[in-house]
Parts: C-alpha cells; structure tokens; sequence
C-alpha cells in the first residue's frame, strides 16, 4: 500500500508540540477567544435582541449563541493556521527544523489541522459554558454541536493553510479576511436567516463553509432536527480534505527547494 497521502502517527507530536507551548500562555489565550464573542452575545444578544424579538421560534439571544459558536470555530482556526502557522513556518524555522526528522510535509499539516481543531474546540467549549450560564443554549442535546465545531476547525486551518503557503508577509492575509472570512461572517447566517437574503446570493452563500456549520450547529443547539446532515457534513469534509491536501502540495513546494 502507498502510505504517500496518508499523514503518519508522527503528526501527534506536531500537534503536542503546539500544545506544550499553548499551555505557558492558556489563561491569556482563553481570555482573548473568549472575549469577542462575549461581547458579541452580551451587546448584540441582548442589546438588539430587545428589539428583533424572536426568530425561528426562539429568542434573538439563543438564535445568536448558536451563529456566534459556529463563527468562532471560524475565527479561532483561522487565525491560530494564519498567525501561528506563518511565524512557525518564517519566523520560527519551526517547519524547517521538523522536516530534519523523520516528519513529512504531509504530517506537519496535519498536526497544525489536529491543532486548528483543537484550538476551535477549546473556544467552542467556553462558549457553550457561557451560553449555558446565559441561558441561551437550552437544548439537551446541545453537546453534539461540539463534534461539529472540531470538524469546522479542520476545515477553516486548513483553508488557512493554503494562504499561509502562498502567503509573502503578515499583511497579505488582509486579502483572506476582507474576500473570505468576513463575506462568510456577514452573510452565512451568524445573525440573521440565509433565506432573508436575495435568491442569487442565498445560492452562493449556501456553498459556502461556513453556512453548513450554522445549518448543524443550530439545530443541535436549539434542540431541532437537522436538515439533511449527510449533505452538510460530506459537504465540510470535502472542503477540509480537498484545501488539507492543497495545502500539503503548496507547502512543499515552498519549504522542499
């Protein structure tokens, strides 16, 4: 069998790596992955959900919580590849001083996914918390959104990772927020409905990451059924394997010379 395309167990060390080093700074770490998305619940949560009054039979609080959970998994993934990847990668020499062991390319991106995932993990655990003592996370089965935050954290680190391949300088990431992520956390349903938008752009929003996160977080956390779960998981693990191994084939063009 070719083991080519298959990560070997080496990339745990990867991701243990980055653990070891996360934990010498965790409390600050937390502090700040916590923070804007506290706000976003307390300001918009309450504040403007004084005046939306309820949607999809819920109040605008819990509806929020739910969209709010899904867009961190989002930011925190995204910024721990971009930031963190890219000052390992130039900054560091981290992926250098890896691949003068027995580790592949392959198995250093997959220790930064396994660590992308873990950091959205991490988020998405102190804001179910936090949503759990607001109040706005009512389901029972609200925990399964969990499993769901980690595989939204697969696949933003490992979209990140592509830009972090191709990436020249820190401010080229710019060009990531303002043409992906942002559109993503505007339009993919955090705060309001898809289907409140224009038909066109419902059908291009739909297509988006993002919006198969919301369409399982929600549910799960509001204690609904969700539609059609096979489409939107295949769908999210299409984007994480397909952009994981285009980030493996641009980081060894970069890194192999």
């Amino acid at each position: 069998m070719n083991f080519k395309f298959i990560p070997a167990k080496g990339f745990v060390q990867v991701w243990r790596r980055h653990f070891m080093v996360w934990k010498k700074s965790a409390v600050t770490s937390l502090m700040g992955t916590l923070g804007e998305p506290f706000l976003y619940l307390l300001g918009m949560g309450y504040g403007l959900g004084r005046f939306v009054g309820e949607l999809d039979g819920v109040t605008y609080l819990v509806y929020l919580t739910a969209g709010i959970l899904a867009a961190s998994s989002m930011n925190t993934a995204t910024f721990e590849a971009l930031y963190g990847g890219f000052t390992r990668m130039t900054r560091q020499n981290t992926f250098q001083a890896m691949l003068a062991t027995p580790l592949r390319v392959i198995d250093i991106v997959a220790g930064e996914v396994a660590w992308g995932a873990t950091k959205s993990l991490i988020s998405g655990v102190a804001i179910f918390l936090v949503g759990n003592l607001l109040g706005s996370i009512p389901s029972d089965t609200a925990f399964l959104v969990l499993p769901v935050v980690f595989l939204s954290g697969m696949v933003f680190t490992s979209m990140a990772l592509v830009v972090v391949a191709i990436a020249p300088n820190y401010d080229f990431f710019l060009y990531y927020f303002t043409l992906v992520t942002t559109p993503m956390f505007l339009f993919c349903g955090v705060f309001y409905p898809v289907d409140s938008l224009p038909e066109t752009v419902q059908m291009v929003v739909n297509m988006l990451p993002l919006a198969h996160v919301v369409a399982l977080i929600r549910p799960l956390a509001i204690g609904l059924s969700v539609d059609d779960p096979v489409f939107h998981i295949t769908s999210l693990l299409i984007y994480a394997v397909g952009t994981f191994f285009i980030a493996v084939q641009l980081l060894k063009k970069r890194l192999i010379v």
